[in-house]
């Protein structure tokens, strides 16, 4: 039996990188595999642990066939290993830090995957950001403004997006976020 790829977005602020690391070893011991992305930025970069590489190598990989999905956001590339393809075929459940832009394109490749929504409350997010001090106050108004656009939606198409607030404590993110994956019921998509 292939295993499950539980893609997890959010708005940049939202805590998906504290999350996937607190989450890490909880998710390990129920046979889940973390994945590191592949982003066109510095490895020195603050924040996610992710493989930096430059704008050639990336589409090197890509159009070698090293990633089972990629995209470009906010000036950046990302790519999500193939490996994951090996992983599933095993049986393993796997988690992506996935974008919320190339959701209906992983929900092509990967039709029964777990999609779930980090969220945050707005006044928070906005405080993440600026503490964050990567953008400008005119950018970060236009995430803030893309989040609320984008989470007006409970799903896309007959898929649901199963949504996870991230405003408090982030352990209770973490004990949340594990539930959803053990009691998630698969949905009959023929």
């Amino acid at each position: 039996m292939d295993g499950r790829l539980i893609y997890l977005m959010g708005p940049s602020g939202s805590g998906k990188d504290s999350l996937i690391e607190a989450a890490r070893t909880p998710l390990q011991s129920i046979d889940c595999e973390v994945v590191r992305r592949v982003i066109t930025r510095s490895a020195e970069s603050v924040g996610e642990d992710a493989i930096g590489v430059s704008h050639e190598a990336f589409e090197r990989r890509r159009q070698a066939g090293e990633f089972a999905l990629s995209w470009n956001a906010n000036g950046l590339d990302y790519g999500i290993p193939i490996q994951i393809d090996h992983w599933l075929k095993e049986g393993r459940q796997v988690l992506v830090n996935g974008s919320r832009g190339h959701l209906a394109e992983a929900l092509q490749r990967y039709p029964t995957l777990l999609p779930v929504l980090l969220t945050v409350k707005e006044e928070v997010l906005r405080e993440r950001l600026l503490r964050r001090n990567r953008e400008s106050l005119a950018q970060i108004e236009e995430r803030l403004r893309r989040n609320a656009l984008f989470t007006a939606s409970d799903s896309v198409g007959d898929v649901q997006i199963y949504r996870l607030d991230n405003s408090g404590k982030l352990a209770i993110t973490v004990q949340n976020l594990l539930k959803l994956i053990a009691f998630s019921v698969e949905p009959d998509r023929t």
